[in-house]
């Protein structure tokens, strides 16, 4: 992004708020030999300064839509097969003579309404641009460029796409962002970094050793970075608090890196302050490495673990060990987690408002009665696929967890009209109600449940056998309720 800074720096040199005036004023006054050489030093010296600034070429390939709208033209770019690096910008020319220009230039003095807008509205408007958009409107003037860095503005990077160099464009963030501090990024806290194939540890590494605020982080879907480069950012950012590795198979612990360990006094122990974590589809992740992770992340309130088919009822039992602050948990898919489980998630007692346990084909009517019984103020389960619950599951369910708002319990074929009464009369809160290929439920049950739910805002019964009558009174009797159904006679 240099370049363009370099080359639109040069036109102001009065001090003017608009570029064109500049031009347009070039335009009509001969410079002096003294002036031109003033101008001259000034462009060489700000062409310098902007050398180390991001460029978008880093966040757009160059054969992108985005970057062939801007100035490509005007720059020397050197490209590696499948990499895009930084662009350097030459500086303007002193002196712009041809007619046209001179009138378009007046044209856009006219058009530039937005530069009337004071500082603290542009940084407003800046504030909703993503990262690459960002360092894209730093190119457009020397006003612009100061707004664009201002550090409100640099808390978060946000970078997405297969394409992208994001080791590269993350070195040269980071290294913009530290010219206030040297080599420490003080104000950055967020960083999401989803989709991005070519992301690999060095990127991690960058992020671990100049970002030490870092309180958020995200890489979903990001395959090729490893444990070590996670163990350095952990132990690296202290504060961190939200991370999300899914989708990034080589990830199979969270921990602090040994020379960490070592650092770290008794008193304080080997604790990662982490409270979000988010390893769904980390398929290597096994009940060792969830012992690991629950032994320094003492602190999680929010862990998610779909798909993470190697999970087992002993992974839980360490889990529920350590981690004992848990509200929401998911362990959908993890096909080897039984009753046993349940009776370990159970302990965390009326801390648990959050469940997903779809498609644990274990799990039975003995699993619900321990949830039920321990966790009453649970408020959402996800059930779906599991096939062992029953009436009586979902009696003891409705009994105990009479706050309960969103319940699915879809590909159930034992939960009948008889358990959707003790919901109907139970459940008054119910919001969010999936039946999805319920074999017995009917229209009798459902009009039971419009009959005491009022507040229900979605219910999904698709591939049920209900009448279009059934159909009706719902929506008679919950009037916001959105209908999923597979009823062509109904709409």
């Amino acid at each position: 992004m240099g370049a363009n800074n370099g080359k639109q720096y040069g036109s102001e040199g009065k001090g003017s708020s608009s570029i064109s005036s500049d031009v347009s004023s070039s335009t009509d006054h001969t410079p002096t030999k003294a002036q031109k050489n003033a101008a001259t030093s000034e462009d060489s010296d700000l062409s310098m300064r902007t050398l180390s600034t991001p460029s978008p070429a880093l966040i757009f390939p160059p054969n992108s839509p985005g970057f062939q709208n801007g100035r490509g033209s005007s720059t020397s770019s050197s490209s590696v097969t499948g990499e895009t690096v930084a662009m350097v910008h030459s500086p303007p020319p002193t002196r712009l003579t041809h007619p046209l220009i001179r009138l378009a230039s007046k044209h856009q003095k006219e058009q530039a309404n937005i530069d009337r807008l004071p500082d603290h509205s542009m940084i407003q408007i800046f504030s909703f641009l993503p990262t690459n958009q960002l360092c894209r409107c730093a190119r457009v003037c020397r006003r612009w460029y100061n707004l664009a860095w201002d550090p409100r503005l640099w808390r978060t990077i946000r970078l997405t796409g297969e394409t992208i160099n994001v080791d590269r464009a993350l070195k040269v963030l980071t290294r913009r962002l530290c010219q206030d501090t040297p080599n420490v990024c003080l104000m950055l806290e967020t960083v999401i970094v989803s989709g991005c194939r070519r992301l690999t540890d060095r990127g991690l590494y960058t992020i671990a050793q100049c970002c030490p605020e870092l309180r958020r982080l995200e890489v979903s879907g990001c395959y090729n970075i490893s444990n070590e480069a996670v163990f350095d950012v952990v132990s690296l950012c202290p504060n961190l608090e939200h991370l999300d590795v899914s989708g990034c198979s080589k990830v199979t612990c969270i921990s602090l890196t040994r020379e960490a360990s070592i650092k770290l006094s008794p008193l304080h122990g080997k604790q990662i302050s982490i409270r979000y974590l988010d390893m769904t589809d980390c398929f290597v992740l096994e009940d060792e490495g969830l012992h690991t992770i629950a032994a320094h992340c003492t602190q999680l309130t929010h862990l998610y673990l779909r798909r993470c088919v190697r999970i087992t009822d002993e992974g839980l039992r360490y889990l529920m060990i350590y981690c004992t602050s848990v509200k929401e948990l998911s362990v959908s898919d993890c096909r080897f987690v039984s009753d046993f489980g349940m009776r370990e998630i159970a302990k965390l007692e009326s801390r648990l408002r959050y469940l997903s346990i779809a498609h644990c084909g274990r799990i039975t009517d003995v699993g619900i009665r321990y949830i039920a019984k321990y966790c009453s103020k649970l408020r959402y389960l996800n059930a779906r696929g599991c096939e062992g619950i029953t009436d009586h599951g979902v009696e003891y369910l409705a009994k105990n967890c009479t706050k309960l708002k969103s319940l699915d319990i879809g590909k159930c074929p034992l939960v009948s009209d008889t358990g959707l009464e003790f919901l109907a009369l139970n459940c008054f809160n119910l919001k969010r109600l999936s039946l999805k290929s319920c074999e017995s439920i009917t229209g009798q049950g459902l009009q039971i449940v419009a009959a005491n739910c009022f507040d229900l805002q979605m219910l999904n019964v698709q591939d049920c056998e209900v009448s279009v009558d059934a159909l009706r009174f719902v929506k008679r009797h919950c009037k916001r309720c959105i209908i999923e159904h597979t009823n062509p006679a109904f709409f």
